[in-house]
């Protein structure tokens, strides 16, 4: 789409965190026409020097055609919308709201309803990646809720990353979102015990990963998080009470529609003690000290 068809609706940022900034960012940069608030004004300010502006209170939104939100959890999303200083506040709304949150599905339909009674429609829309990840231009995302809203939407979506999956109506993309995260958790667990297992049998990390990396069972997941688990370097992407979040999530799902999620089970009161033993500010990807604890190990950054 031209920078001038980028200009056809006006759109609006709530929560400028890591992610919120990176997306509002790369928006501002395809020459959007949007206005982003944030609780803390100041971390929203240097988004002025893109072309963005930067509103002082929520109900300024009403008037955007389309309202982005990426905050912390489904009450705050509530909060922003429909609370007394959000953007409803003086009973205008925008047409669209696309949240990015991590939520359960019973907040999204809770909060899809409330829209509709306000002639509001949304679309679900959480995205798999990181800010890094975003900045270069490779964070996906996946949408659920009326198709009209999505073919709006899309282009916007696709300014913020490089692949956009419409998987229909409702909150089947909250479903999608919990399901990679889910699998997320097990696939790092897994990644780290066969690191430590080949480490103990007389292995370096990085010639073990080298050589998973290049074959069938390499990722680009395994590929991003080797330089994390040789160099132990664990500053956060992800962090495990996020993680935690999620997997609740997806066990929450697994009761609601009978699905048996034993591995996620196991991986859940792992994730539970790397936050008990006090790696909250650390990576997810942590779960590699743990793992070598529980191993009679110690490991050393290889460099």
């Amino acid at each position: 789409m031209s920078t001038a068809n980028m200009k056809q609706h006006k759109l609006g940022c709530i929560g400028i965190g890591r992610m919120g900034y990176a997306m509002a960012q790369r928006l501002a940069q395809a020459g959007c026409d949007i206005a982003v608030w944030n609780r803390t004004k100041s971390k929203a300010e240097p988004l002025k020097q893109y072309g963005a502006k930067v509103v002082d209170t929520l109900p300024e939104l009403a008037a955007c055609d389309i309202v982005f939100t990426m905050v912390s959890t489904g009450k705050d999303v509530k909060e922003v919308l429909f609370g007394e200083n959000g953007v409803g506040a003086k009973g205008k709304m925008p047409k669209i709201v696309v949240d990015s949150t991590s939520i359960s599905l019973e907040e999204s339909a809770e909060i899809r309803e409330k829209l509709a009674k306000l002639g509001v429609k949304l679309l679900a829309a959480p995205v798999s990646g990181n800010a890094k990840v975003i900045k270069a231009g490779k964070l996906t995302v996946v949408a659920s809720g009326p198709k009209d809203a999505f073919d709006a939407v899309a282009p916007y979506l696709q300014a913020i990353g490089q692949g956009v999956s419409y998987v229909g109506d409702g909150e089947l993309s909250r479903i999608a979102k919990i399901c990679h995260n889910v699998m997320l958790g097990v696939v790092i667990q897994n990644l780290c015990e066969i690191t430590v297992l080949a480490e103990k049998a007389g292995m370096k990390r990085h010639a073990f990963l080298d050589f998973l990396n290049k074959s069938v069972m390499g990722s680009m997941f395994t590929r991003y998080k080797t330089p994390a688990l040789v160099n132990l370097d664990f500053h956060v992407t992800f962090t495990p009470e996020l993680l935690r979040k999620d997997i609740d999530l997806g066990l929450s799902a697994g009761r609601e529609f009978g699905v048996p999620m034993p591995l996620t089970s196991v991986v859940r009161d792992l994730v539970q003690t790397l936050i008990g033993n006090g790696y909250t500010e650390k990576d997810f990807s942590a779960l590699l000290l743990l793992q070598a604890k529980a191993s009679g190990i110690e490991l050393k950054p290889e460099n």
